[in-house]
């Protein structure tokens, strides 16, 4: 696709991608139908809750070291700034660094609404910048703002003007798409509309694109012994100076396609820096899959396979020894789906089967016109008829299939479903980390963690007894996608 970094605007995922929010069928249908492109929506007529993607673009945007972001919107619209700057610091924190990053907001009232509040947009924006010293501004408008017509851009370009730094507008109408990783693909698209520039020299770095870099001890190491290169993590703990090179890199990995499409993509195609797409590095397989991918992208695959070696010598053995309880285990899953497939797929090399997938959202491809990958992978070594569902989010529709299909382990990135699953008497392991299963050793933790969770189910069965539900026998006696809607005829 072409990448038009003069306009601030991007095209939300539904319509770049075809992405989707409702489907309920088997896996071999939602390949094939993604491949044909014949893949449509099923809306919901009752709808419990869900997420903004405003969230997943400024989180993304103010994990950047040393910027400021100004949420042109009402005060309740930043109710999550406050366990960012916690989050965010912590993580600063841990590797020696300071984050120094603002999250301001415009206060947005009714009289704004009706009059407008550029001048109040322009004196907020300046006072930022002269209280702070940010060494990036980004603007950001919301429903309110977008709704009544803010001219952000032409703000942005006129202060651009005025000020030593990039100002730089960021479209995050909430309201622009149900999928709230169209955010990822905003603060991506900001970032190499204001920040990145064109190549200079060729440098020793890896781009990474994770969220909160947790194994950066780890990768690093790997990185520098069998890469000869230095990660660059993105974007948390970045600076604007790093991001500005990123057109320089080797190549560019993600911890999951949905997150790094847009990003990875768009390097590649604008700057000719390889994306690596492979699975993710989740498991044995996914693991080796993804060193190798790298290897192969910048001529590293002898270090790679003599890496790989010595590693499996020290840990399939006990790996193959940590799995023997789990075989056999019956698995509900319930997450993003850059990690459905991916978890799917690790569950399925220990043994386990997959009663049912459920995923956030669905790309049915990404911004290189192909199939997810981890889904591909799945389909070649899964029953052509593992169930999976499009949920977004929707806890009603979870609780009724593990009432339905009762599995022996629940699995799930958004904690709130996990409590819920818990609170029915279910085992659940919640995946927060995006590397719980990284690599060897983290696979090794990963099938200890499930060994340990299902067989000390005390604290399941104590909960449940206690708790009385409010979902009713009617509820659970129906089909999960009651509420769901026969396809759009267009």
């Amino acid at each position: 696709m072409q990448y038009n970094f003069k306009n601030a605007n991007l095209a939300v995922r539904e319509n770049r991608l075809g992405s989707i929010t409702g489907f309920t069928g088997d896996l071999e249908t939602l390949v094939y139908r993604s491949e044909c492109g014949s893949l449509k929506n099923r809306e919901r007529c009752f709808s419990q809750s869900s997420s903004c993607l405003s969230g997943c673009a400024l989180n993304a945007l103010a994990a950047i070291r040393n910027v400021a972001v100004v949420y042109h919107a009402p005060a309740g619209c930043t109710a999550m700034a406050s366990n960012d700057n916690v989050k965010f610091g912590q993580i600063a924190a841990r590797i020696n660094k300071t984050t120094n990053s603002v999250f301001v907001c415009t206060d947005l009232n009714e009289k704004d609404t009706v009059f407008g509040a550029m001048n109040d947009l322009r004196k907020i924006v300046e006072h930022t910048y002269n209280t702070y010293k940010p060494d990036a501004i980004f603007i950001s408008t919301s429903c309110v703002s977008g709704v009544i017509g803010e001219d952000v851009d032409g703000l942005a370009d006129e202060i651009n003007e005025e000020l030593p730094i990039p100002v730089i507008p960021v479209h995050c109408e909430g309201f622009k798409s149900r999928i709230w990783a169209s955010g990822f693909d905003i603060s991506d698209h900001a970032v190499l509309q204001g920040i990145v520039k064109p190549p200079k020299e060729k440098r020793r770095i890896i781009n990474i694109k994770n969220f909160y870099e947790s194994a950066r001890p780890q990768i690093t190491k790997i990185f520098n012994e069998v890469f000869d290169a230095e990660p660059q993590f993105l974007y948390c703990n970045s600076t604007i100076e790093e991001l500005s090179h990123l057109s320089e890199a080797l190549a560019t990995v993600c911890i999951c396609g949905t997150l790094g499409t847009y990003l990875g993509n768009a390097l590649e195609e604008t700057y000719g820096v390889p994306y690596v797409r492979t699975i993710n590095h989740s498991g044995v397989t996914g693991f080796e899959t993804w060193l190798r991918g790298i290897g192969d992208a910048i001529g590293r695959r002898e270090q790679v396979e003599a890496y790989i070696k010595k590693q499996r010598e020290i840990f399939i053995p006990q790996i193959e020894e940590a799995i023997k309880p789990l075989r056999g285990l019956r698995a509900v899953i319930g997450m993003g789906p850059g990690f459905t497939y991916e978890i799917a797929r690790v569950l399925q090399e220990f043994g386990m089967t997959i009663e049912y997938a459920l995923a956030w959202h669905y790309d049915y491809k990404y911004d290189n016109g192909e199939v997810p990958p981890a889904l591909e992978h799945l389909l070649k070594n899964s029953p052509k008829d593992m169930k999976v569902a499009v949920a977004d989010q929707q806890n009603y529709e979870v609780l009724n299939i593990l009432n339905r299909y009762k599995p022996d382990v629940y699995f799930s990135r958004h904690p709130g479903t996990t409590v819920w699953a818990i609170k029915q008497g279910y085992a659940a392991v919640f995946v927060a980390d995006e590397y719980t299963v990284f690599g060897y050793e983290g696979t090794l933790s990963f099938a200890k963690l499930i060994r340990d969770t299902v067989t000390n189910r005390s604290f399941e069965k104590n909960l449940a007894a206690r708790i009385k539900l409010p979902y009713t026998k009617w509820w659970y006696e129906q089909s999960n996608e009651k509420f769901i809607n026969p396809e759009s005829k267009k």
